[in-house]
């Protein structure tokens, strides 16, 4: 006996239907998984679509005007919020305009305005070096790929996507804490390192889409999908969740947990 034929992913996805093949006969693993890795990319879109009908404004909440202020804003921003961030980062650009006054930067004075960031030593010491490298290998400027945005001194992958896609418009997927968390209950990926996450998960989705998806899912962690109680009985996405029930799911009670976007 013939098996029917395992639909196409990217048909499938795109909204081909499959053809009428009548009942279908036992079928081995290997189809199986291909019919599973389609309905995980369906569920995967779908939850994505969703996000994006219900943060229309989604972007990143790092105040910024040049790529390099969005790099510093970034890298100012770890373990911190940004709001805290977006609170000192006008005194600090304006401070140092260009990569050379980093370079150039007095310790002291650049570690008192960046203080109230945490960690602010370290990060001091990340911009004058950054500053440095920018100067001496890039004409001052910030490089638009990732091998070499990520050889510069406290820049990771996390960082380096932000700025590729939110500065140069090159698709890239930030993986903070939030998308991490969401991708998990989404059932996209099990895998907890950050760079792992960000290679399953692109998988899922084409790769022009990838920019906008971090932000859609960062903006859903940080308004209803939290890490201690999320508001399940008011998320948009909890048809196709299976972490749905970890939080609260009456309607009434969720709802108050909904954090609205920033004015």
């Amino acid at each position: 006996m013939t098996s029917a034929p395992v639909p196409d992913p990217a048909a499938a996805v795109a909204g081909v239907a499959e053809p009428d093949v009548g009942p279908r006969p036992a079928v081995g693993a290997a189809t199986t998984a291909a019919v599973s890795r389609v309905a995980l990319v369906r569920r995967a879109r779908a939850i994505n679509r969703a996000l994006a009908q219900t943060y229309p404004a989604a972007v990143v909440e790092l105040d910024f005007r040049t790529p390099l202020e969005l790099l510093v804003a970034t890298i100012l921003s770890a373990q911190s919020t940004d709001k805290r961030i977006n609170l000192l980062t006008p005194a600090v650009f304006a401070r140092y305009p260009d990569a050379a006054a980093y370079a150039g930067a007095d310790r002291a004075e650049l570690e008192e305005l960046v203080k109230p960031s945490g960690f602010f030593r370290a990060k001091t010491d990340s911009l004058i070096k950054l500053g440095a490298a920018l100067t001496e290998r890039f004409d001052g400027q910030v490089p638009r790929t990732l091998p070499e945005l990520v050889s510069l001194p406290g820049v990771g992958r996390k960082t380096a996507n932000v700025v590729l896609g939110q500065a140069f418009g090159v698709p890239g997927i930030t993986v903070d804490t939030h998308f991490g968390r969401l991708s998990r209950r989404f059932g996209w990926t099990v895998e907890t390192d950050p760079d792992k996450v960000e290679a399953e998960v692109g998988s899922l989705f084409a790769a022009r889409d990838w920019t906008q998806l971090s932000q859609n899912v960062i903006w859903h962690g940080r308004r209803r999908c939290h890490a201690r109680n999320p508001a399940c009985g008011a998320c948009p996405v909890a048809r196709w969740c299976p972490a749905y029930g970890e939080g609260e799911t009456d309607p009434g009670k969720a709802a108050k947990l909904v954090r609205e976007p920033r004015g």
